[in-house]
């Protein structure tokens, strides 16, 4: 479904047309003098116009934000629209003529309202993307080491129980205050991890605040002393994350059974005398953390950040040899690639197709293997409905059990460390999160109607804002939910009456895309579940595509059904 610019709503599937009238193509461009999105075709027209050769018209994502009007109190009919560098005053241009203004200089004041609209959103961005979740996860370790805290300290009392139940009734009195101490000391820690709690929960709301703040900033229809065209250093000046310290759990050092010495025979709960460890909070890059002030900047040297390209380049293409298909793609370390087929073949190959190791697994069809952070690659046994990992070292371990579940599709999460797992038994699906000591911490299987959430899911990855992405064949949809389990959408292709979604991934810019193997398209959605475009499709000689995957280089990686060769291709400029 096409909306106008101002009509884009928050839910999935729809996209920006043209604002030409009668056009509903897809928009792409943007003619600043004009404040008119346009398609391909009309730009083309536009530029060819007598009457607007001369317009600036730019990718859409880079258009100039349209100042807000406002009219001039000395001159009535003139609009302000421009700035005195000397006075630092918006002003028209009839007033740029008045003695006061004798000689000074003047910037156009459209442009330092973009300039200064995209920085408030970019440290909206910042606080939304860095800020709130670094926090949040920190709050997520307190709780997860509250839960430990309250491990430890059950493994303590089973331990000086079983030592009173030993010495029955001639240890009751030291076992009833051993135990006092536990409880003071678990108390204690307790009482510490609430305060950190409360301090993170404080922090977050004033981001959010901070963020209402922004917003109030860009909602604005008033110029005159409306901070977004000054200087914004002071006012977006972000407290850093407060700092707190891991609890140090005690040790309960057990006793020798000697009835002379009741005390020593039960033991003794202590505090190691160890400096606490202080909590880690991932670093954010330095670039984007500094405030860049606004400065006249020439045409050329303005540094595009990256962005779709206007056209889809091959790069290369290599045969992968070991396999006979390419249904699953998991980028390794250093230029490598793991590639999978449907009997079961692994194969570890480099970019220019040359096989560096082979291992036969029980998989088919499915993304049954990821790689870590730490070069580990972790895939599914779904004959033995266990999850295996293989070190650089060539190591092969058993990592995780799951039970009565067969693990048909896998992740590792480059946020968090945490492996998600796809898992079907008869009639249900699920979706299980592993945090690094491989305990289960999460299962996401049903909307909150209780509605089943999944039924095949195949192949699964992470946004980079947490959600995680589903590529359901099954219920012919890519379903995501965010990183707490709650449904935000469910992609069913664009306009199609089949849409069979296999291998999914993400970039470095949020986007989802995703296999069709139906349609024999790629598809191109943002991290909100909108449409953007047909990424790849026949016309660009593919065929039965199934499986892809973004390298380093933000280069597309993209393995068909019917061919054991990989293609390269260049989306983003």
């Amino acid at each position: 479904m096409g909306l106008s610019e101002s009509q884009i709503p928050d839910t999935a599937q729809h996209y920006l047309v043209c604002g030409i009238k009668d056009c509903e193509k897809n928009c792409l461009f943007y003619c600043n003098p004009c404040h008119q999105p346009m398609c391909e075709q009309c730009r083309d027209k536009h530029e060819k116009s007598p009457d607007t050769k001369n317009h600036e018209v730019v990718p859409y994502r880079y258009r100039k934000q349209q100042l807000p009007v406002k009219k001039c109190r000395d001159h009535p009919t003139k609009d302000i629209d421009i700035l005195c560098d000397e006075c630092n005053v918006p002003l028209c241009s009839k007033c740029s003529t008045m003695p006061v203004h004798k000689g000074h200089s003047f910037t156009d004041l459209e442009t330092i309202y973009t300039e200064k609209s995209e920085t408030c959103r970019q440290e909206v961005q910042r606080i939304q993307a860095y800020f709130i979740p670094t926090a949040k996860d920190l709050r997520n370790e307190i709780k997860i080491d509250a839960t430990e805290i309250k491990t430890i300290m059950d493994g303590i009392r089973s331990s000086m129980r079983d030592e009173a139940m030993s010495l029955k009734t001639l240890v009751d009195e030291v076992t009833s205050d051993n135990m006092e101490q536990v409880n003071k000391v678990e108390d204690s820690i307790r009482e510490m991890l609430q305060s950190q709690d409360k301090t993170y929960q404080d922090y977050i709301s004033y981001l959010e605040d901070l963020v209402k703040k922004f917003h109030g900033y860009l909602s604005s229809t008033h110029l005159k002393n409306n901070p977004i065209i000054f200087p914004l250093t002071k006012q977006l000046k972000i407290q850093p994350i407060p700092q707190t310290t891991k609890p140090v759990p005690p040790v309960f050092t057990a006793g020798r059974y000697s009835k002379g010495d009741i005390a020593k025979l039960l033991g003794r709960i202590t505090v190691p005398d160890t400096k606490p460890e202080n909590r880690k909070i991932k670093p954010m890059d330095t670039a984007s953390t500094q405030l860049k002030p606004t400065v006249k900047q020439n045409k050329s040297d303005v540094k595009p950040t990256l962005s779709l390209s206007s056209s889809v380049t091959k790069v290369r293409k290599y045969t992968v040899p070991g396999v006979d298909r390419v249904l699953h793609i998991s980028l390794g370390k250093s230029g490598t690639l793991w590639v999978s087929d449907i009997s079961g073949n692994l194969v570890q190959t480099n970019l220019q197709g040359n096989q560096l190791q082979k291992i036969q697994t029980s998989g088919a069809h499915e993304g049954y293997h990821t790689v870590t952070q730490d070069g580990d690659l972790i895939y599914t046994d779904r004959n033995n409905k266990v999850i295996n990992r293989k070190t650089p070292d060539n190591t092969i371990t058993e990592l995780i059990k799951t039970r009565d579940w067969t693990p048909i599709s896998i992740h590792s999460s480059h946020i968090n460390r945490d492996i998600l797992v796809g898992m079907v038994k008869p009639g249900e699906a699920k979706v299980t999160r592993y945090i690094k000591t491989r305990r289960e911490i999460q299962n996401i299987h049903s909307h909150n109607e209780g509605q089943a959430m999944f039924s095949g899911p195949h192949y699964i990855t992470e946004n980079t804002n947490g959600d995680v992405c589903v590529s359901d064949w099954k219920k012919e949809a890519v379903v995501v939910v965010n990183k707490s389990g709650k449904h935000r959408f469910s992609y069913t292709g664009q306009g199609l009456s089949k849409f069979y979604p296999k291998g999914v991934c993400t970039d470095h810019l949020g986007h989802i895309l995703v296999c069709d193997h139906h349609s024999d398209t790629v598809h191109l959605l943002d991290q909100d579940g909108q449409f953007l475009c047909l990424l790849l499709t026949q016309q660009q000689g593919i065929k039965y595509p199934r499986s892809l995957c973004v390298d380093d280089e933000s280069n597309l990686i993209v393995g068909q059904r019917d061919t054991n060769t990989v293609t390269v291709y260049k989306y983003l400029q």
